[in-house]
C-alpha cells in the first residue's frame, strides 16, 4: 500500500516542522507550504490524502485556501486555529473543512484525528456504490460523487455529499442532528448537532430552488432531517 501523502500549512515554520517529523516516522509522505497562495499551488498538483491547514497565513487565509480547494477537489481538509470561539470552527466547516484542531494541541491528538479521517474515507473507497439516483429534476451519481439539478453538475463539499446521499438512499427516513453527526463525520468528530445545520443549510441553498420551501431535504420538526421520497 502507497504512503499516505499529507500536506502540512502554517507560517510557523517549527509548527510545521514538528508534525512533519511526527507523521514522517508513521511513514506518511509531508510536504509543506508556509502562506495560502504556496498552499492552493501544491493542492492543484497533487491529490493528498489530507491537508492540515491553519486559518492565520499570508496572502490567502486558511478559510479561503480550503474554499478554493473545494472548487477542484473533496480531499480532506483539517483547519488549524488559534481561537476557540465556536464561530470560527463553524465558518471552518462551513468553506468545506472536514475537522478542526484548536492551538495549541497535542501532536497525538493531530494524528489521531487524521487516522479517523483516512478510517471514514478508506471505508467509502472499499465499499463503491454504482447507484444512481433520480428524484424529479436531481440526479446523484454515488460512484463519482456528483449532483446534478438538470443539466448543471451543483458542486457539493465531501461532508455535504455525504449527508445528501445518506438521506437520498434512505427517503422518507427521519435522521435525528446526532445521528447524521455520529454516521457522516464519525462518532469521535468534536463538533456539536450545530455543524449538522450549518451543512444542511448551505445544501440546501445549492439544490432547493427555494431553500426556506425545500423540494427535497425537509426538516421534521424537533427531530431532525430527511429526503422526501
Amino acid at each position: 500500500m502507497s504512503a499516505k501523502k499529507i500536506l502540512v500549512v502554517d507560517d510557523e515554520k517549527l509548527i510545521v516542522k514538528g508534525i512533519r517529523f511526527s507523521l514522517e516516522q508513521d511513514g506518511m509522505e509531508v510536504d509543506c507550504a508556509y502562506d495560502g497562495e504556496e498552499a492552493l499551488s501544491l493542492a492543484r498538483q497533487c491529490e493528498y490524502d489530507l491537508v492540515i491547514l491553519d486559518v492565520m497565513l499570508p496572502k490567502l487565509d486558511g478559510f479561503q485556501v480550503c474554499q478554493q480547494i473545494r472548487e477542484f477537489s473533496d480531499m480532506p481538509v483539517v483547519m488549524l486555529t488559534a481561537k476557540s470561539e465556536d464561530m470560527d470552527k463553524i465558518l471552518g466547516l462551513e468553506y468545506g473543512a472536514d475537522d478542526y484542531i484548536t492551538k495549541p494541541f497535542n501532536i497525538l491528538e493531530v494524528k489521531a484525528r487524521i487516522k479517523a479521517i483516512m478510517r471514514r474515507t478508506a471505508r467509502r473507497e472499499e465499499t463503491p456504490q454504482s447507484t444512481i439516483l433520480v428524484k424529479g429534476n436531481m440526479k446523484i451519481d454515488c460512484e463519482s460523487r456528483r449532483v446534478f439539478i438538470g443539466e448543471r453538475e451543483i458542486n457539493l463539499t465531501a461532508k455535504e455529499f455525504d449527508a445528501l446521499e445518506l438521506l437520498a438512499t434512505n427517503p422518507n427516513k427521519v435522521y435525528s442532528r446526532e445521528n447524521l453527526l455520529n454516521i457522516v463525520w464519525g462518532a469521535d468528530y468534536p463538533g456539536g448537532a450545530r455543524t449538522v445545520d450549518v451543512h444542511i443549510r448551505r445544501l440546501r441553498e445549492k439544490i432547493e430552488i427555494n431553500p426556506s420551501e425545500p423540494q427535497y431535504v425537509h426538516t421534521k420538526w424537533g427531530v431532525g432531517y430527511y429526503f422526501k421520497g
